[in-house]
């Protein structure tokens, strides 16, 4: 009986003993994973007004959003520059305030003022063949001191290069290790490069001299009250020398009458009139077309047409365009002019549909939104708006139906 407790007790100490490894030993073997505690952030009044800042932020972007974008819609900023840029010339204005219309072809100005509609600029249309002008749109622009010519250079550099020799129609002058380009591709794109380099290598004495014969630096106008002779440098540029002035126009202030002149001098050949602005119906019966040179381009001027016609065919100026029928040609221009300072946006052009040549010159001031194919969808609004009024069907005067008079 003894025994036999004895023995109990001992297989009940052996199996609470078994039991407890059971238990103990993967307690040991397993370390416990303790949870991380958090600390909880304290909350503060600076705490509070962060999150609510930010949450109000985030409210207000999409109204902010809308007030930028309407402010870059307006014609000047807070500061008084134009939205875009250093200007400080509205990109849109009302172009005929303040002009004397007395003795203009009404029918001429009424299409140039519907093709320029709301933009700040002057455009100015003549005749080539007599150096009238037919309308001058805001002529207080106009008749000013003149804007940096941009691009509209290239055509004195196109011609005193081909009239020096320096290049042909078909001189490959290169841009790359494997692009070249000629004058006329150089023309219809614009490319700065090929004229940065035809005016280096005529040097700034010969450059000036052609500027000078072309009618830069001085009144394009006979007899006409305000106009300015716009300016024209006697030495290198600062910026950039010779290289600028023949592919920006760098050290030269032209005005609209002046870039009329020249493009009329083109269209009819190498004549350069006298521009005359008659302002009554006497004075209209009293014309006759004044000549201030003859000028010697007569084997250069057809060189430098296809590059003109290119330019509205395939180049900057494809704006323009409105009828194969009708085709004009021109030269865009687009830079700032840091003097005023404005962007601009030049185009001066002429048409080649019968006897009834025109040259149109658009000229605009302002932001970002002007430049020189805008400037040439407005000459080609020109065009369009009289060849829908039959103005250049064959044996159709530029005798107007129609002229202001002084007391209108």
């Amino acid at each position: 009986m003894t025994d036999l407790s004895v023995l109990t007790a001992r297989w009940r100490m052996v199996l609470a003993g078994l039991v407890f490894l059971l238990f103990a030993i993967p307690a040991l073997a397993i370390p416990s994973k303790k949870q991380p505690v958090r600390k909880k952030t304290a909350v503060t009044s600076k705490t509070t007004k962060a999150v609510v800042k930010t949450a109000a932020a985030t409210k207000r972007a999409p109204a902010v959003a809308s007030k930028k974008r309407a402010l870059a819609r307006t014609r000047t900023g807070r500061a008084g520059t134009v939205s875009g840029g250093p200007w400080k010339e509205p990109t849109f204005a009302d172009s005929t305030k303040g002009d004397d219309i007395a003795g203009e072809d009404l029918t001429i100005r009424q299409a140039a003022v519907n093709a320029l509609g709301p933009y700040n600029g002057s455009v100015v249309v003549a005749d080539p063949k007599t150096g009238r002008i037919l309308t001058i749109v805001n002529q207080k622009l106009a008749l000013g001191s003149g804007f940096q010519p941009c691009s509209t250079i290239k055509l004195v550099c196109a011609l005193a290069g081909l009239h020096e020799g320096v290049v042909d129609r078909e001189t490959q002058i290169r841009l790359g290790r494997r692009t070249t380009i000629d004058l006329t591709t150089a023309l219809a794109t614009s490319n700065n490069y090929y004229f940065a380099k035809v005016g280096e290598q005529l040097g700034f004495e010969k450059v000036h001299s052609y500027a000078k014969q072309l009618g830069l630096g001085e009144r394009a106008g006979l007899g006409i009250d305000g106009e300015s002779p716009g300016s024209l440098t006697e030495a290198p540029p600062k910026f950039g020398g010779v290289g600028m002035m023949t592919s920006f126009g760098e050290g030269i202030q032209l005005t609209a009458l002046q870039l009329a002149s020249l493009l009329s001098t083109i269209a009819n050949g190498g004549t350069m009139y006298h521009l005359q602005y008659p302002r009554s119906t006497d004075e209209l019966r009293r014309f006759q077309p004044r000549v201030k040179r003859q000028l010697d381009f007569g084997n250069e001027i057809p060189e430098i047409k296809p590059g003109m016609m290119g330019a509205v065919e395939f180049g900057t100026a494809r704006r323009a365009h409105y009828d194969p029928n009708e085709p004009i040609l021109g030269k865009t221009g687009t830079c700032t002019d840091r003097a005023t300072p404005t962007h601009l946006g030049w185009f001066g052009s002429f048409n080649e549909v019968g006897n009834n040549k025109l040259v149109v010159v658009v000229l605009l001031t302002g932001g970002k939104a002007v430049n020189g194919p805008v400037a040439a969808q407005i000459a080609g609004g020109v065009y369009k708006n009289l060849s829908g009024q039959q103005f250049f069907a064959a044996g159709r005067s530029l005798a107007p139906k129609a002229i202001a008079s002084p007391n209108d």
